[in-house]
């Protein structure tokens, strides 16, 4: 009874270790490796998001990159796969997406922020400059002020 305990706990335990994909263990053709690492630095990690998906060590991006390495070896053009990822994952897959209707917010979002936020500093700096000095003493009303002045002598 203990050793069929034991055979099933080394069974549980080695089952993932021995379920590795044969594209892990296979050494890996180069030709392949050079344009998925191409194609990798083009397209996005969809979980780093800030990361290529030739950088990331995100799970699904290996997932992608197997699934890349796949297709580059059923013989698909570079524009095939991007076209089934963007079909699949939309523009955002994309680490330079195309210039198109849909993708304005992205290429010029930047650039409209910096230019609202240049032009919210500037308008506090001008209202700054034009403000009157605050004081600590109270407001004297200068004709009131010449009157008294006038009455003591």
């Amino acid at each position: 009874m203990k050793r069929l305990v034991a055979a099933m706990i080394l069974a549980l335990c080695a089952g993932p270790a021995l379920a590795q994909s044969s594209e892990e263990v296979a050494k890996p053709d180069p030709a392949v490796e050079a344009r998925l690492r191409d194609l990798g630095e083009e397209l996005r990690c969809l979980v780093c998001q800030n990361q290529t998906l030739a950088d990331s060590s995100a799970p699904l991006a290996q997932d992608l990159r197997n699934e890349i390495r796949q297709m580059i070896s059923q013989g698909k053009s570079d524009e095939e796969i991007r076209d089934y990822l963007v079909e699949r994952y939309g523009d955002f897959v994309l680490y330079r997406p195309p210039w198109k209707a849909t993708t304005i917010a992205l290429w010029l979002g930047p650039f409209l922020l910096l230019v609202l936020g240049a032009g919210i500093f500037a308008r506090i700096l001008r209202s700054r400059r034009n403000a009157p000095p605050e004081t600590d003493a109270p407001a004297v009303d200068r004709g009131r002020a010449e009157e008294l002045l006038a009455k003591d002598d």
